[in-house]
């Protein structure tokens, strides 16, 4: 029997149902061509959400959490007194066994990715200005980069006192070290006399309150992103003994007569400085202050034989013994400063990155006997250790303001 005859649309019928397999290789090799030539897209920015306190909250126990996830002892930045793992410390690995959970519901503090944020941050640099607390917190950033992008350059960008830039991201971080934001140095009467030496001063330190340090005048100026602090010098009375060595507050070259108390001198101070970094910065720079890291010594201060020899936190209520100002005791310095912070950067374009609460509870998370000093050191923290927790809150912070 002869085939069955097939109807004249038969032909183009048969193109039009072949012609999307035929154009489908070409599509997808014109839609891989495309994904090589743009950018790859991050994920969304995770925002602060409005209904959580970062600032408050309290450590839960993380089972998951360890030095693995972010760096560990053999980072060769962290320095050696700080070290807490590589120095034995009992809880050295423990204390990072605890997670910072915000006040609110379901809020949570997301860990610092290290590859997102070196991708986020291409081409950006990124200043900590401030005493040792403050490197404790560069430290803690360059650690956890490092984990994941080794090929650094270290250098000391505009005069800090040390950097990393990143090269395959072109990311500088870079820590400039003040003690007092401002300019000090010895100071001796003249013989020739004058106001101080009329009121009987023979020595003590000059501070010039409206001369920022030469350590971090260029940071201004070079850094897209800036993280302040002060505050632990200025009420040190080992260096700055009220009789034997005051701080003598200068303004415009001239002493302050009668003198300042070295809190009415912080005041003055914060004042000018904040003027002066408004005035040096680039446009759409980062401003930060970060608030007072809290001590913790027990028994004494540090050269009355004080220490911390805690392996957990502390409980609420141990913490406002702690600090509480109506107790007035050892450890009252990060609640005194943070009063003089607040009142300064109240009408300020600054961003405030309070870290005192979550760091307040931390009493287990210092180097203590394990820092190399001949006392124990329950200022500064371990690394890895809180700092990565502040830095935590850096990071959530800035891909909020960015977005």
């Amino acid at each position: 029997m002869p085939p069955p005859a097939r109807s004249p649309a038969w032909g183009p019928r048969r193109r039009a149902l072949l012609l999307p397999f035929l154009l489908l290789p070409l599509l997808l090799f014109f839609l891989h061509l495309a994904s090589l030539s743009s950018p790859r897209l991050l994920p969304a920015p995770r925002k602060p959400s409005q209904a959580c306190d970062y600032s408050a909250g309290e450590w839960v126990r993380d089972a998951s959490a360890g030095p693995a996830l972010r760096y560990d002892h053999t980072c060769k930045e962290i320095f050696k007194g700080w070290n807490c793992i590589a120095n034995g410390k009992a809880n050295g690995r423990d204390l990072l066994r605890w997670r910072w959970r915000p006040s609110g519901p379901g809020c949570e503090l997301p860990r610092l990715d290290p590859r997102r944020f070196l991708e986020r941050h291409r081409d950006t640099n990124i200043g900590f200005v401030g005493d040792s607390l403050n490197r404790n917190m560069f430290v803690s950033l360059v650690c956890m980069l490092r984990g994941v992008s080794g090929e650094v350059r270290k250098w000391r960008p505009a005069g800090a006192d040390r950097g990393f830039t990143f090269l395959h991201y072109n990311l500088t971080v870079a820590y400039h070290r003040t003690n007092l934001l401002v300019r000090y140095g010895r100071w001796s009467a003249s013989p020739n006399g004058g106001p101080l030496e009329s009121l009987g001063y023979k020595q003590g330190y000059r501070v010039d309150v409206d001369v920022p340090e030469q350590t971090w005048v260029e940071a201004c100026s070079f850094h897209d992103v800036l993280v302040f602090n002060t505050g632990h010098w200025w009420w040190a009375p080992s260096k700055f003994d009220p009789i034997q060595s005051p701080m003598l507050f200068f303004e415009k070259g001239i002493p302050i007569v009668p003198p300042l108390l070295p809190s009415a001198g912080l005041d003055l101070a914060l004042q000018h400085m904040i003027m002066f970094v408004n005035k040096a910065v680039r446009p759409n720079t980062f401003k930060f202050f970060r608030t007072q890291s809290p001590r913790h010594f027990e028994g004494g201060d540090w050269n009355e034989g004080g220490s911390c020899q805690r392996s957990q936190p502390l409980s609420s209520e141990q913490v406002e013994e702690f600090f509480s100002l109506d107790n007035n005791g050892t450890n009252i310095e990060a609640r005194s400063v943070n009063k003089h912070l607040m009142e300064a950067l109240e009408q300020s374009t600054f961003r405030v990155l309070d870290i005192t609460r979550m760091s307040e509870f931390r009493a287990d998370a210092h180097p203590s006997t394990t820092g190399g000093k001949k006392h124990d050191d329950c200022m500064h923290w371990c690394l890895p250790g809180l700092t990565d927790t502040w830095n935590d809150l850096l990071a959530l912070n800035l891909e909020s303001f960015e977005s």
